[in-house]
């Protein structure tokens, strides 16, 4: 999930996108209420009456406090009564509708394996963002038929820039978003930056660290315009002093896309063989952002990248991640069904396609769905072989969250393979550097965060 939208647009007044109500945020709350269940009927025409404003009208300030109340009066819907998920975001009560799982694996790995899988879940997590970063935001026709036209497809390698003549001017948004990329190096994206501050996190709060703790952290280190939707909403929404976990909610149409499952992964680090830890952990900093499926999915992802050293096969990989969210989530039957998909016997391509059935890339409440984009990982990882290189090209082929679903198998991957499992193909175009957008992280060694990150695990396990 990248931040290149509008921001720093100055004109007589700022207009930095998510922290106004635009009309993307009211279609993406129209979508959100409908998915969580709620009964949408008698706020039908103000929704109408605000979609048919253009977003300068919507800027006017009688337009914005129609749109709050909008926003507002959403969460007093009732549910409708045929709604079969019950989805808590509170972390009992999601534990109480777990299914049962291995909550810490019992048998001890060696220090030195934890550490270079650590290292490797790092370099993973890095590799398979700096793959998906360029094609962030380009619908799946044109990327395939770019990927074909330049002898690219499948995806098997760092996406190559070389072509010439006609294919430049046809596919002129993807040259120009690639060639920005540094030739060496990982850049700033925010979900590089959230694996940082999990660490930081841990590290300054220690493993007692609370959701304020998390909130404070943000302020303190991360600036405002680096974070995305919901985050950049829950930001807003401190500083206007609403604490979380209602930050989470307040007006935040957002609520359960992507952006806390990005931000599994550090947390997940240092809680190595814990999953039910490392999930506790995610929800910790989850819930200031995000509710229900928002919370679930880095929940999921942090108890399969804790689990990756231990377990027999992806399948079961993945069953360690089910186990901790609600067995009655959207979620977890979004993910039931990938599976299902395996075992009918489709081939990737073909899975591909049931998910771009299920949600439409155009619209960008699909795009940046939890779930959409953990189908994908699961798609991913299922169909990959516990292949690297493989398995983080399949995540990014299949486009929508590219660099998000590509940092997260990567990360998943390269923990449970180490370093040797990822190879210099991957790894050399990164030459050990990280860059963040954190204070006085601005430029970091990726080897010495993960020294950082095992000394954290051996300090805490």
């Amino acid at each position: 999930m990248g931040f290149d939208r509008q921001d720093g647009d100055m004109g007589e007044q700022l207009k930095n996108v998510w922290l106004w109500v635009d009309k993307d945020a009211l279609r993406a709350e129209w979508s959100q209420l409908q998915d969580e269940g709620r009964d949408r009927t008698v706020l039908a025409g103000e929704f109408a009456d605000l979609d048919q404003l253009t977003d300068d009208e919507l800027f006017d300030a009688d337009a914005q406090s129609r749109a709050a109340a909008f926003l507002d009066a959403g969460q007093t819907l009732p549910f409708r009564a045929d709604y079969s998920f019950v989805e808590p975001s509170d972390l009992e009560e999601i534990r109480q509708l777990r299914p049962p799982g291995p909550r810490k694996f019992k048998h001890a790995l060696a220090g030195d394996v934890v550490a270079d899988r650590i290292h490797g879940a790092w370099i993973g997590r890095c590799a398979g963002c700096l793959l998906g970063k360029p094609v962030e935001g380009i619908h799946s026709p044109e990327l395939w038929s770019f990927l074909k036209e330049t002898g690219q497809w499948p995806l098997r390698d760092y996406i190559r820039y070389d072509a010439a003549g006609g294919i430049r001017d046809r596919y002129a948004e993807i040259f120009r978003r690639g060639e920005a990329i540094p030739a060496s190096g990982m850049p700033v994206d925010d979900d590089t930056n959230y694996t940082t501050c999990g660490v930081l996190i841990v590290s300054q709060y220690g493993p007692d660290f609370t959701p304020v703790d998390v909130a404070q952290f943000w302020q303190s280190n991360l600036p405002l315009l680096a974070t995305c939707t919901a985050e950049r909403v829950a930001y807003r929404n401190f500083g206007l002093h609403v604490q979380p976990p209602a930050s989470a909610s307040w007006r935040n149409p957002y609520r359960e896309w992507i952006g806390a499952q990005i931000r599994a992964d550090g947390f997940a680090y240092v809680t190595v063989g814990q999953p039910e830890r490392a999930s506790e952990f995610a929800w910790r900093d989850a819930c200031i952002s995000h509710i229900k499926n928002g919370i679930y999915g880095e929940m999921f992802v942090a108890a399969m990248i804790a689990a990756a050293l231990y377990v027999d096969s992806i399948g079961d990989l993945i069953t360690v991640g089910l186990s901790e969210i609600p067995s009655q989530c959207r979620l977890a039957e979004d993910i039931r069904q990938a599976i299902r998909w395996r075992d009918e016997g489709l081939d990737y391509d073909e899975a591909v396609g049931r998910i771009h059935g299920r949600w439409d890339e155009k619209k960008a409440y699909d795009w940046c769905h939890t779930n959409s984009n953990a189908v994908i990982c699961a798609v991913a990882l299922l169909w990959g072989g516990e292949n690297f290189g493989r398995s983080i090209c399949m995540a990014v082929q299949a486009g929508f969250d590219t660099d998000c679903n590509g940092a997260t198998v990567g990360s998943i991957l390269g923990m449970r393979l180490g370093t040797a499992g990822i190879g210099s193909q991957w790894a050399d175009r990164l030459d050990d550097t990280l860059h963040t957008s954190l204070a006085g992280r601005n430029v970091v060694q990726i080897s010495q965060m993960a020294r950082e990150t095992f000394g954290l695990y051996k300090t805490i396990r």
